[in-house]
């Protein structure tokens, strides 16, 4: 398989927690296509993503996609994208490391009450997801735009159909997180958009990682999805991190403020 060519670019990849999730995909595909990667987890996680990293266990999973060798990211930076000023040392760090970025991966969702349906959610629980989960996209533009000066950079953050249709067990506000975080990667084309910047999500189907597992019974989300999907399957995270692979790459240099499906097309079926 031909592979995009991302040399010479360096890319951060926020919101890794272990070596299942799209995050952990998206990274070792965009060092595949021969990106410098820098990955940032929260400091809570920082241990055990280290262990993913590095023990032998789990050396599979450090395989780059297309047969292009093991996944070694330049650095590991812990951030709370809940507080400014663990965003503002994310920055610090990386420039300990690198001199400018190209490519920022928003792959951070989290809400402290996701098993509570959206009546039941708290204020302070709705507010958090929103926090954490789409305003953090605009703290990282806001921050992370001096490091980009002059790049054309491309940011691409993860979202779900939620944010577009009603889908009652995800819960905790984080429908309205991801609706959010779409208006907000809208808005940021179009004020990013003047230094040559691109701002697009992906939108991706359901897909067994450990974070989704608190969501519900994924198992029977991606069976109704793939059953109910033009392609009559589920989707795999490799799927996902080629769309992201092509949004950051100059083949998509006239994309941006658009949401880009991969869910085998369910978002198209009205039953």
């Amino acid at each position: 398989m031909q592979l995009l060519n991302l040399s010479h670019k360096t890319a951060l990849v926020t919101g890794i927690a272990d070596n299942v999730g799209f995050g952990w995909h998206i990274a070792k595909t965009l060092q595949a296509a021969g990106a410098q990667v820098i990955v940032s987890c929260h400091p809570r996680v920082e241990s055990i993503l280290s262990r993913f990293l590095e023990k032998d266990k789990y050396a599979e999973s450090r395989n780059l996609p297309f047969d292009k060798g093991v996944f070694k990211p330049m650095a590991v930076i812990p951030c709370d994208v809940g507080v400014d000023e663990s965003i503002q040392g994310l920055f610090g760090s990386v420039k300990q490391h690198t001199d400018n970025i190209d490519i920022v991966i928003h792959s951070v969702a989290f809400s402290p009450e996701i098993t509570k349906s959206h009546l039941d959610v708290s204020r302070a629980g709705y507010l958090t997801a929103l926090s954490i989960s789409s305003y953090s996209l605009v703290a990282l533009a806001h921050h992370g735009l001096p490091l980009m000066t002059g790049k054309k950079g491309a940011f691409v953050a993860l979202s779900y159909l939620a944010g577009e249709r009603a889908v009652p067990f995800y819960g905790g506000g984080m429908a309205s997180a991801k609706a959010a975080l779409e208006c907000d990667a809208r808005m940021l084309s179009w004020f990013l958009g003047e230094a040559g910047h691109r701002v697009n999500i992906v939108s991706a189907g359901p897909y067994a990682s450990r974070a989704a597992k608190s969501v519900g019974d994924i198992d029977v989300m991606i069976d109704h999805t793939a059953q109910r999907s033009p392609l009559r399957r589920a989707i795999t995270p490799q799927e996902v991190a080629n769309t992201v692979l092509f949004l950051c790459s100059d083949l998509a240099s006239a994309i941006t403020g658009e949401v880009v499906h991969v869910d085998a097309g369910y978002h198209a079926m009205g039953v």
